[in-house]
């Protein structure tokens, strides 16, 4: 049996054609914008903006913002040809199973399964920990904390994060009701965030401190800040491999490709206009964020809300802002988290029309109209990883999962226009192959930039999906020649 065999396009263009048994399409180019700054405006932007900050980059977190959108512009290039061409549910999954074959199809879904899964895992907790400062520290320690968490001075030990495990509830029978509905509800809690992230730019603006921005690049010598990726230009490209998870969500406006009305013009739109629209804010806010605040005070008591810190000590009498900005970063974690599940479900939905995983993940709400069983599974696997690990963990690992897909989406991209140069393409990536072979190292490179704990926990995870795919997909495939 050929590990490497292909998926024929026209096979695909036909599943893509099928809208009576398929998903519904009621998605335009606004409502996949909506649905890009939703999944990207979020913890990224006001979690892992001070993490980048005052780990590595200081105040030159800003040239990290900048780094990984240039890395994300590349990879969005090509997945806006993809996503035209192939108007498909699954992503980087179904591009890869056309262009490199089915082996590397299967490691790239699970690798969105890593990504979209850890990131809905990692935005519910934070969901969790900003629902808490809204409530005044209300919730006990232990009802909103992993079991691998301690609270320093009291010595409180978490057991379970019942917060966001509700949060992830909700919006995953908000899915499960309907595309449509849930891209209304997104596109309203986008509205409010987009408005809130401007307020804090133009109000914080005269805030800023020149004394915060000097020096710009950490300097070598500084105490916890002795590695190369811990200061100067190395803390800067490690800056960019943290941020980097305040980008994804560009990819995941593909995932939607099926339920799009006019996917040939309107996934490019959606794909490239969100990541324009995020990276020129991101670009502001970090700007703001660290002229306002000193970046050390971000790794103590900024960590956990840093923008509302950041307002509360170094903007007197805007303490209503800080309010606020939790009251929106809570509204805005919800669309994240809502652009995650739906991402990961469909990526599940797509691998078991294949029959790489089964079946009950293909089935098809009969009035809905939606994947709920694999919104199910994908529930109950969020949940725990919401419930019982900490945030730190999985946000890191949602980007290097992130990256690894994006380095293959380049890849397969340059090789579909070698073996199939004639195939008409809605929208063409520009200067091929040299943007897919650029996509490649900016990533690579980012990925080298985490921790090595990281890549060893996601090397394990890639382990054992292998396993998976041996001892289930390999057999169950639908190009099985007794299957075909």
């Amino acid at each position: 049996m050929d590990l490497f065999r292909t998926k024929p396009l026209a096979s695909l263009l036909a599943q893509a054609g099928d809208s009576s048994h398929g998903l519904k399409r009621t998605l335009t180019a606004t409502g996949l914008i909506a649905l890009g700054i939703g999944a990207i405006i979020g913890a990224g932007l006001f979690v892992r903006t001070a993490a980048a900050s005052g780990e590595a980059a200081g105040p030159a977190v800003t040239l990290s913002f900048v780094f990984a959108a240039i890395g994300c512009l590349f990879a969005g290039l090509c997945y806006a040809e993809f996503a035209s061409m192939i108007p498909i549910a699954g992503s980087a999954y179904t591009y890869a199973y056309t262009t490199m074959g089915e082996i590397i199809a299967w490691v790239i879904g699970w690798a969105l399964v890593l990504e979209y899964a850890f990131g809905a895992g990692t935005v519910s907790i934070a969901w969790s920990e900003y629902l808490n400062k809204l409530c005044g520290g209300r919730i006990p320690y232990s009802w909103c904390h992993s079991p691998f968490e301690t609270e320093m001075g009291t010595g409180a030990h978490g057991i379970m994060n019942i917060p966001a495990l509700f949060i992830v509830l909700i919006l995953t029978l908000l899915l499960i009701k309907g595309t449509s509905e849930s891209s209304t509800v997104n596109a309203i809690i986008v509205a409010v965030k987009v408005g809130i992230v401007l307020a804090f730019i133009a109000i914080g603006w005269s805030f800023i401190s020149p004394a915060n921005h000097t020096p710009f690049l950490i300097p070598e010598g500084i105490k916890g800040h002795e590695g190369f990726f811990q200061h100067g230009w190395g803390g800067v490209l490690r800056g960019a491999g943290i941020v980097f998870f305040a980008f994804i969500g560009f990819d995941a406006v593909s995932t939607a490709a099926q339920e799009t009305i006019n996917p040939g013009r309107d996934m490019p739109i959606g794909i490239l206009g969100s990541l324009a629209v995020c990276t020129v804010l991101y670009i502001l806010f970090g700007w703001v964020l660290t002229g306002v605040a000193p970046y050390p005070e971000f790794l103590l008591a900024g960590k956990e809300a840093s923008v509302a810190y950041a307002i509360q000590h170094h903007m007197p009498g805007f303490g209503w802002l800080a309010t606020l900005v939790t009251v929106a970063i809570l509204a805005g974690f919800s669309s994240v988290i809502l652009v995650m599940l739906m991402g990961g479900s469909r990526v599940f939905f797509t691998m078991a029309c294949d029959g790489l995983l089964p079946q009950l993940f293909s089935q098809i709400h009969p009035t809905c109209r939606t994947p709920y069983k694999s919104n199910i599974v994908v529930f109950c696997f969020v949940g725990i990883l919401s419930s019982f690990v900490p945030g730190d963990l999985l946000g890191d690992l949602t980007a290097i999962g992130t990256l690894f897909a994006f380095v293959l989406v380049c890849i397969g991209v340059w090789i579909l226009r070698v073996k199939n140069p004639g195939q008409h393409r809605p929208f063409k990536t520009p200067l091929v192959p040299l943007v897919p072979i650029l996509g490649v190292l900016f990533c690579i490179t980012m990925i080298v930039s985490l921790d090595k704990y990281t890549q060893l926990v996601a090397f394990i995870w890639m382990l054992l999906g292998l396993i998976v795919y041996f001892l289930y997909g390999k057999s169950h495939s639908h190009l099985n020649s007794d299957s075909v």
